[in-house]
């Protein structure tokens, strides 16, 4: 990025753009027409149907963030970078990013109105919940799902790194979704049992994924709401990326129902990024900032410091033992007291 004032402002208000490149790549599956090497522009038009020179362009563009590089004459190979759009991948991110270019930019097109009002973009629409507004399109809760496993497949292998779970012997994932952290877990600590806990919707596909591990036997999905209660199976009860969905008053009840989960010696462990206490400049700072506003347009929470993640579990009946740093994320070890 050039150190040119103006010209920083250009490049970063055009960045938008960037989003919207990546995300044609993976709507067209350039990654996975190129995972095997090299292709040509006109092969590639061939394959996806798209119209040759225009895809020549776009080949241009992705080739000057790092997508793929141009070899040859006009011949395109799969950077390192661009494997992630590849849904095949290990830790592939193309779910993510058909979010963010689909959902997500429209979702941010309003953030003035959220700024004017401090609403959030359901309740501009007169709907409260920003989930319930989501789920009357059966495809965005589709997509939204399949971009949170790609998140949590993402930080799985830090957790994992960061966090000793081999002394659990019944974990549940509160909000788990597809259990892909659920099951992550499980393969690496054979003698954990696993339930994950959330929305009827979420059934299906959970299930098939502890099916495709092998893993049925230890692992279950229990449909229900945490606003409401939550089930008293497990010793330790993992919360990750679901507190940071809800303003302060929510984020209790849901807190709250876990401590009642719980027994007297359970463990609760949350895992959030930390907004940092005095945010610079910095990329993870500006992370977790553009996530903030992420929370204020979409389901209405926020990104918080340590700090204040310690209040919350102390106003709901914790007791915060440790932290453990797991790439951007904090993992918050903490007790009922």
């Amino acid at each position: 990025m050039t150190t040119n004032p103006p010209e920083q402002l250009l490049d970063l208000v055009q960045s938008h753009r960037v989003t919207a490149v990546i995300y044609v790549a993976a709507r067209l599956g350039l990654a996975e027409l190129l995972r095997d090497g090299p292709r040509t522009a006109e092969e590639l038009a061939s394959l996806t149907r798209a119209d040759r020179d225009a895809l020549a362009r776009l080949l241009v563009a992705l080739s000057t963030v790092g997508i793929c590089s141009r070899v040859g004459e006009g011949r395109y190979l799969l950077t390192e970078l661009g494997a992630g759009l590849d849904g095949a991948a290990e830790r592939s991110f193309k779910n993510w990013v058909i979010f963010e270019g689909s959902m997500l930019v429209r979702r941010w097109d309003g953030l003035l109105d959220s700024i004017m009002s401090g609403k959030t973009a359901a309740q501009l629409q007169d709907v409260d919940d920003n989930f319930d507004l989501m789920a009357r399109t059966p495809e965005h809760v589709r997509i939204f799902n399949e971009a949170m496993t790609d998140l949590t497949r993402l930080v799985t292998h830090h957790l994992l790194q960061a966090y000793d779970f081999g002394t659990i012997s019944h974990l549940m994932d509160v909000g788990g979704g597809s259990g892909e952290l659920m099951g992550a877990v499980a393969r690496e600590y054979s003698n954990i049992k696993g339930t994950v806990f959330d929305l009827p919707r979420c059934a299906n596909a959970a299930n098939q994924h502890f099916g495709s591990l092998g893993l049925s036997d230890r692992l279950t999905f229990v449909a229900g709401n945490f606003f409401h209660a939550v089930p008293t199976v497990a010793d330790a009860i993992i919360l990750k990326s679901i507190v940071h969905d809800w303003d302060d008053e929510r984020s209790c009840i849901i807190l709250g129902n876990c401590r009642k989960a719980l027994p007297r010696k359970g463990k609760l462990l949350l895992v959030e990024r930390a907004m940092p206490e005095s945010p610079g400049t910095d990329d993870a700072s500006r992370s977790c900032a553009m996530s903030d506003l992420n929370m204020l347009r979409g389901p209405g929470g926020r990104e918080r410091t340590e700090r204040e993640y310690y209040r919350l579990l102390t106003e709901t009946g914790f007791r915060p033992t440790a932290a453990h740093r797991a790439d951007r994320f904090n993992l918050i070890e903490a007790q009922p007291c």
